[in-house]
């Protein structure tokens, strides 16, 4: 689920593997461990905890090895111990990394376990560690044992395995995990995220789904799913190194949220006219697809949930199609009814969340077509779908989501307007959704710039343990997601609701100790949410509303913060950034870690 490097080099690759953690530590873990190749030896440290405890432990017994595999994991089989840490080896000869869930592995334990294998710790990888060891005693070569270990795998993962008796080679594999390979000049690499290595490569070759790979200083081979051959394609990768660094910033999630006027620029960019939405830019496919599509199935997980709740309101009113929403997770395990001629369209940052590409894969023979919404070239969900629109944010480093879903958002516009196009959007209706996004920029930078007023608000919820979070229409979406970043970084329970059900249960939770949020944009429901915000007054709530410049006015148990005048349609996009910015906040005077908040990973890549 976490993070995989590797390194084959004529120089010694501890400081490479230990920096390449470092950099993928964005993603979640609770445990480190790197395997080097030294003195005809493979030599281990692990440690439980941060990536600091493993140098620490590298610097006091330095490692000088020309060739060696590290990772950083996120228990999914027993608890986050030493003994659970990658990477784990059979005996002495052999170290495995091990990213995924291996669904099988208690009847292949038990195989082994009667061939007389002593396991040391709680999890599956263990097992494929004895699995390559038994066929090596076997008489099979590393890379004949290597196959004949994955065959019987069943679940998801991506591998790296190291052996003595080929201290110049990396054997690594994938499936329903991603992985990489770095190319450099008398040494490559391997591992789960391009983060990893830019600090010796920027090229890099994407393996595909079942692929094989043996990895020397020298060379790259490569057999696919069937053991053929191939070449892979070795990609630049064009995201800035800056994008690794906080910068001025105390915190990376502060970083991207300052970053999303910038960000989306480049989502936008080669993609509007002065007028018109490019829609080129979803494909050479995208526009037969398009005029075929009578429905619009959307699936994700987390914050893109989100993203494509707001999205649904967009479609169903400007282009008049019906779409569904629903979480991956609940998706894939359930008998679908499929409505004739739908796009299904997944949304994720990093292109491999684990149950929305479960989802695709179940369904994509049944739809007219599948669409991603995506951050990262080459990932899964990209190579996997039929078309794709990428946000282009650059990585994004904090775990609580910022400058993705703002970009999800810009991107399911776009999409929203391409499809209207063909169901009754006059021309003069996307010209104005246009000029309402070449404005964009300058909103959300506007929108930034209340960082400092929202910093004191952020006191009144210091002391606080729940919070209710409100809002009507497509803004409800953005209740939801501002209470998620509440909870997910500061560790305050956070609930969101429609504002018109707050008399059907919520109303009996408003007291002095429960803070309301509501988002309250000058549109048509206004005057329908300011009635529910009298509801909580009346019941001595304290009201916090983010509105319309002098739309509502403050007063006792209410405090407003003005947001500048934002076009309807944008208002989900705009509104989403104070709400980040209060989290974020509210986090720092907690005290919490609000790049890698408790027991949340990055990329979830696993179920």
């Amino acid at each position: 689920m976490c993070g995989i490097v590797g390194a084959v080099a004529q120089r010694a690759v501890s400081g490479i593997l230990l920096e390449g953690l470092r950099r993928l530590e964005y993603r979640g873990y609770d445990s480190a461990g790197l395997a080097v190749f030294e003195g005809e030896q493979i030599h281990r440290l692990r440690r439980a905890g941060k990536v600091e405890n493993l140098t620490h432990a590298e610097q006091e017994t330095p490692l000088k090895g020309h060739s060696g595999i590290a990772h950083t994991r996120w228990a999914t089989h027993g608890k986050p111990t030493e003994n659970n840490a990658h990477p784990h080896m059979s005996g002495d000869d052999l170290a495995i990394v091990h990213n995924g869930i291996i669904e099988n592995f208690e009847p292949l334990k038990h195989q082994l376990q009667q061939d007389g294998f002593v396991f040391t710790s709680d999890t599956d990888t263990e097992v494929i560690a004895h699995l390559v060891a038994r066929a090596v005693n076997q008489g099979k070569n590393l890379q004949e044992a290597f196959l004949e270990t994955v065959s019987q795998l069943e679940g998801a993962f991506a591998l790296g395995v190291l052996h003595k008796d080929y201290p110049d080679q990396i054997l690594a594999s994938r499936k329903g995990s991603p992985l990489v390979v770095g190319i450099g000049i008398g040494e490559n690499f391997i591992a789960s995220d391009q983060m990893a290595l830019l600090q010796v490569t920027d090229r890099f070759i994407y393996l595909e789904e079942g692929d094989f790979v043996q990895v020397t200083p020298d060379e790259v081979m490569i057999w696919d799913a069937n053991l053929e051959i191939v070449d892979r394609p070795v990609k630049k990768f064009e995201h800035s190194l800056s994008a690794a660094d906080k910068g001025e910033f105390r915190h990376f999630m502060m970083k991207e949220i300052y970053e999303q006027p910038e960000v989306v620029k480049a989502t936008l960019q080669g993609r509007i006219s002065d007028k018109h939405l490019l829609e080129q830019a979803f494909g050479s496919e995208a526009a037969s697809v398009f005029d075929q599509t009578q429905h619009v199935q959307i699936i994700a997980c987390g914050t893109s949930f989100h993203a494509g709740l707001v999205a649904k309101y967009w479609l169903e009113d400007l282009a008049g199609i019906p779409c569904s929403i629903e979480v991956a997770s609940e998706y894939r395990y359930r008998k679908h009814v499929i409505p004739a001629n739908t796009l299904f369209v997944t949304i994720s940052q990093s292109g491999e969340t684990a149950d929305t590409l479960a989802a695709l894969r179940a369904v994509k023979d049944k739809v007219l077509a599948s669409l991603t919404v995506c951050n990262v070239p080459g990932s899964s969900l990209v190579r996997e779908s039929d078309l794709c629109l990428m946000t282009n944010a650059g990585p994004e480093i904090g775990v609580a989501s910022t400058k993705a879903f703002t970009t999800q958002l810009v991107a399911l516009l776009m999409l929203t307007v391409a499809l209207a196009r063909r169901h009754g959007l006059t021309e003069q209706q996307e010209t104005d959704i246009v000029e309402a996004l070449h404005k964009l920029p300058g909103l959300l930078l506007a929108a930034v710039k209340l960082d400092k007023e929202i910093e004191i608000l952020s006191q009144d919820f210091a002391e606080k343990n729940h919070s209710l979070f409100l809002g009507r229409g497509p803004l409800y979406p953005v209740a939801m997601e501002g209470a998620l970043k509440l909870k997910e970084i500061s560790y305050i329970h956070a609930e969101a609701y429609a504002a018109g059900e707050l008399k059907h249960g919520p109303l009996a939770l408003v007291d002095k100790e429960m803070p309301v949020v509501a988002v309250a944009p000058n549109n048509a429901l206004l005057d329908k949410l300011k009635a529910n915000l009298q509801e909580v007054k009346a019941r001595g709530g304290e009201l916090f509303v983010f509105a319309g410049a002098d739309h509502v006015k403050p007063e006792d148990g209410l405090k407003v913060e003005q947001m500048p005048d934002v076009p309807e349609i944008l208002e989900p996009i705009v509104y989403t950034i104070p709400l980040q910015l209060l989290s974020y906040h509210v986090a720092v005077l907690k005290g919490t870690d609000v790049d890698q908040p408790r027991n949340l990973a990055k990329s979830v890549t696993v179920e």
